[in-house]
């Protein structure tokens, strides 16, 4: 998307919460959810790694809901569907926001793929003891 021209956003799910939340506080939230219309794409890194509140909660499925159909989103997780109410808390939103999520989607399921982090790291010298003489 980013090389055909595309704006695109990568943001870690943390931030954005928070940053959608302060804009709920504020009672600017619809403006905020307007300004992210302007990206074609926005890539969710690591959507389970927050533990997030209600309220977190709230403002993640109204962004959800908001771009529903309108607006693709990439998400990245470790966590599978069924882990999903860990992030939004009860049984009824979570299927909800699966139901969107999933509709018109692809799922790619890396889990089998060797983590890049920890290819790199073994192919990393290892410091060794230094050897008497």
């Amino acid at each position: 998307l980013v090389e055909q021209g595309y704006p695109v956003l990568f943001t870690p799910t943390g931030a954005l919460v928070q940053r959608l939340l302060a804009a709920k506080r504020d009672l600017r939230l619809p403006q905020e959810l307007a300004k992210l219309d302007r990206f074609e794409c926005l890539i969710l890194d690591d959507i389970g790694y927050v533990q997030h509140n209600r309220d977190e909660m709230e403002v993640l499925f109204t962004l959800l809901a908001e771009r529903y159909e309108r607006k693709s989103i990439i998400i990245t997780t470790n966590l599978v569907f069924s882990e999903w109410e860990r992030i939004f808390k009860d049984p009824m939103t979570t299927l909800a926001a699966i139901d969107r999520v999933v509709h018109h989607s692809v799922i790619l399921d890396l889990m089998s793929v060797e983590s890049y982090r920890a290819k790199a790291a073994g192919a990393k010298p290892t410091a060794s003891a230094p050897v008497a003489t």
